[in-house]
């Protein structure tokens, strides 16, 4: 390898031939703007374009709101469910009753007519002896209601005018006939069945002042209640407290001379009502009379056990025999 120096790349020493090149080119000068270096070649930009999100990122974002309102609808539901289970828990039991209502307002003083009223059902436990009842809604009709009622308002006899108050047992007495008390008891009035208008027998018990023996006579046949009580066949016992049903006393339509006849056995002894059916009116002739005696023999029971069955329908099951 020479050692010796390189001109060009130690500028040491002499190279001939580069200074006779350095000389030649000295003159020369360029009289042109410096051409620019070329960068590198660009490539051809596109739009940006965001990249896609993976799905599993737009769920992990959206995921805890789409559980909040399942688990807002969840628990809506159930709540919704509960209240519906508390409301049938309360409503069980319930005896629906229908009763009236205004069908429309009623001001005070109106005349009611079966155009203004309506029914409607409600728990039977809310529903006292106050409130006005389907069957008897023609008491109501046609008169006066003392104060304003408002549409579906249930109706209560305390709104209306009564004619209880006038009532009179005298306007129910025909011509020629009279009307006379005697005291009751349930055990002498069938139990309390008795009721205005029904038919019933007088049966009398007292001593027979002859024989000093105690006989049962039927006194009296088809004999009409006027009243049991303070209660007509036209009073309105619906408007009326449950203890004033009750009574302790019937008024019968007799005439006068059967009338003397009542009040004297009453003093003798004891009468007890005996209840008929509606339809039945005969009268019996001889009838007879019930005594010690004859209870003891039996002679009259036989004969008159053979009559019941013959008079009688018997029933046995679903069907009967006479």
């Amino acid at each position: 390898m020479s050692n010796d120096p390189d001109y060009l790349w130690d500028k040491e020493g002499s190279d001939r031939e580069v200074e006779a090149l350095e000389q030649s080119l000295g003159g020369l000068k360029y009289d042109r703007k410096a051409p620019k270096l070329d960068e590198k070649p660009a490539r051809s930009r596109r739009p940006e374009q965001k990249e896609p999100r993976p799905a599993s990122r737009k769920w992990d974002r959206r995921a805890p709101l789409v559980v909040a309102a399942m688990l807002a609808i969840v628990g809506s539901t159930m709540a919704f469910s509960a209240i519906k289970k508390k409301e049938a828990d309360v409503r069980r039991g319930w005896n629906m009753v229908p009763v009236i209502v205004a069908a429309m307002d009623v001001p005070e003083g109106t005349v009611v007519t079966y155009e203004m009223i309506s029914q409607r059902s409600v728990p039977e436990q809310f529903v006292t002896s106050s409130v006005v009842k389907p069957d008897s809604s023609s008491y109501v009709v046609n008169q006066k209601v003392l104060v304003p009622v408002q549409a579906g308002d249930p109706l209560l006899w305390s709104q209306f005018e009564t004619t209880k108050a006038a009532e009179r047992l005298s306007t129910r007495v025909q011509r020629k006939a009279r009307a006379i008390t005697i005291e009751t008891g349930k055990s002498t009035s069938v139990g309390g069945w008795i009721r205005p208008n029904d038919h019933v027998d007088i049966v009398a018990t007292f001593k027979d002042p002859v024989t000093n023996e105690n006989v049962a006579i039927t006194l009296m046949q088809n004999v009409v209640i006027l009243a049991t009580g303070k209660l007509t066949g036209t009073t309105n016992t619906s408007a009326m407290p449950e203890g004033q049903r009750e009574y302790n006393n019937v008024s019968l339509l007799v005439i006068p001379e059967e009338a003397e006849m009542l009040v004297l056995a009453q003093d003798l002894g004891a009468l007890t009502l005996t209840l008929r059916n509606e339809d039945d009116v005969d009268v019996i002739e001889e009838r007879g009379r019930a005594s010690i005696n004859t209870l003891l023999s039996g002679e009259r029971t036989r004969i008159l056990q053979q009559k019941r069955f013959n008079t009688i329908q018997v029933i046995r099951g679903a069907t009967g025999t006479k």
